[in-house]
């Protein structure tokens, strides 16, 4: 059997064909998206219909190269996406607007005043399990109601990223449980809408969503408009896929107690499989729903490999370059310190905050000294996250790393170092978009919860050889 995973993120859409009985990718592609651009830097927006066009093309490549006549043998297809994404539809279901994403941050006043409105953090905590960064779909609808109150007036339908994929895809609007608890309106204990918090934002919001399904559900099936577009079989299942930290997880085999993935792309997450939700009464742990019928309590940091591309690029050096230069410097760069803060950041909740070099002197102002710095200050980041995930019960055995940064050997041992864990890099470089094969693939072979780990045990491949000890 054959599925096809997609990946669609903030800077491309992926595509991989996966053979279940080889275990092996037979095919992929991949195109690149941009976003609009525009003069205030925290805005952050994309047209959706540039995730359609990327989706076709990643599809037509991975078939292209993989084994002739493998499009006749995709059984099913599920798609991950970028979370928190706010795509506004009208009642004929065309876009308003732009897509306001999940690294937008322009809707700080919209998250503040939500949070207000339902008795402060602590009260809506009780409400729906999650505080709510400025980065959640909430305060995106809120800003589109204030800022825009004519495109608001047309508003028929709110969807995510993925979900607007997945309509593309089948005809039919859903929802499943972990992107939906990335909304900032959903009770993750429950599993359900929270109402209070809806009405807080518009008396009318509740029947503007779709409809929920589970994990083990599927979107529907693929429409004959969209398999011609595609190449692909029409009326085979589109499964519900979900965030990308979702099929993330699936992805690394993160499906059971003591895995925790870390992933390093342009933003950071850390995030582990629970069996019961996990709330923090701060709110910076995300206490979402998985893509299992478990939870994923989650911290997210808004500054990677976004750092250390503008740090290589004001610098003037390759990845290469500058990471030989770093390897050459000692632990605690002597002394230099790096806040990573280049466009806000989510955790801790600082919207509005910048970044700085610290303790600069002429010993420590040289290439080598601000390159391990930039890692070492984002791993500090990241590394507060893993402190709150353990302070809230999470024991971590292993970390499993995915993403473009985890690349890097000399990111992997201070990874381990700050971590004080085994750190492992995951074999495939698309997580995301395997966790989506993995997941129709289990969806068609019936959805029980030990066939998943199953899936994940034999199809996930770890890169021992790249792995790091701590020091």
């Amino acid at each position: 059997m054959v599925t096809l995973g997609i990946d669609s993120g903030t800077q491309s859409t992926k595509a991989i064909l996966f053979d279940l009985k080889r275990s092996r990718v037979i095919g992929t592609g991949s195109a690149p998206q941009r976003l609009i651009h525009h003069p205030d830097p925290a805005v952050k927006e994309q047209d959706p219909r540039d995730w359609i066009r990327a989706l076709r093309t990643a599809v037509h490549q991975a078939l292209a190269s993989a084994p002739a006549g493998t499009a006749r043998m995709v059984a099913g297809m599920a798609v991950s996406g970028q979370q928190h994404g706010f795509v506004p539809l009208d009642r004929n279901d065309q876009i308003i607007r732009p897509a306001k994403l999940w690294c937008d941050t322009c809707t700080a006043n919209e998250a503040e005043g939500i949070i207000q409105k339902n008795g402060g953090l602590r009260r809506l905590i009780q409400k729906t399990g999650n505080g709510l960064p400025s980065g959640f779909t909430a305060s995106k609808i809120l800003w589109l109601k204030k800022h825009e109150p004519r495109h608001f007036a047309r508003l028929a339908s709110v969807l995510l990223p993925h979900d607007y994929l997945n309509f593309w895809l089948t005809g039919e609007k859903t929802m499943e449980y972990g992107d939906a608890s990335g909304t900032g309106f959903f009770d993750v204990r429950r599993r359900k809408w929270s109402e209070p918090v809806l009405r807080s934002i518009d008396s009318k919001l509740i029947s503007f969503l779709p409809r929920l399904i589970s994990p083990g559900g599927t979107a529907g099936d693929l429409s004959v408009s969209s398999a011609k577009t595609l190449g692909l079989p029409s009326g085979i299942p589109v499964g519900p896929g979900g965030g990308d930290n979702m099929m993330g997880a699936i992805g690394t085999g993160n499906v059971r107690p003591g895995v925790v993935t870390l992933s390093l792309g342009t933003s950071g997450t850390i995030y582990a499989y629970s069996d019961r939700p996990i709330i923090d009464p701060r709110g910076e742990v995300a206490a979402f729903c998985d893509s299992t019928g478990g939870w994923l309590p989650l911290v997210c940091t808004m500054n990677v490999t976004v750092a250390t591309e503008a740090m290589g690029k004001a610098l003037r050096l390759s990845h290469d370059q500058w990471t030989r230069l770093a390897a050459k410097v000692p632990s605690g760069s002597n002394g230099l310190k790096f806040i990573p803060y280049l466009q806000g950041e989510r955790t801790p909740n600082l919207p509005h905050a910048t970044a700085s070099y610290q303790e600069l002197n002429l010993e420590n102002f040289t290439a080598g000294h601000i390159a391990r710095a930039t890692l070492e200050g984002i791993t500090q980041g990241l590394g507060y996250g893993l402190d709150r995930l353990r302070s809230l019960g999470i024991r971590p055995q292993e970390i499993r790393l995915t993403g473009g940064g985890s690349k890097n050997p000399l990111w992997r041992q201070i990874l381990a170092d700050i971590f004080q864990v085994r750190v492992v890099k995951v074999a495939s470089e698309e997580g995301a978009a395997l966790g989506a094969a993995l997941q129709v693939a289990w969806v068609i072979g019936g959805a029980r919860q030990h066939d998943l780990r199953k899936l994940c045990l034999r199809h996930v491949k770890l890169s021992h050889k790249e792995s790091a000890h701590p020091k």
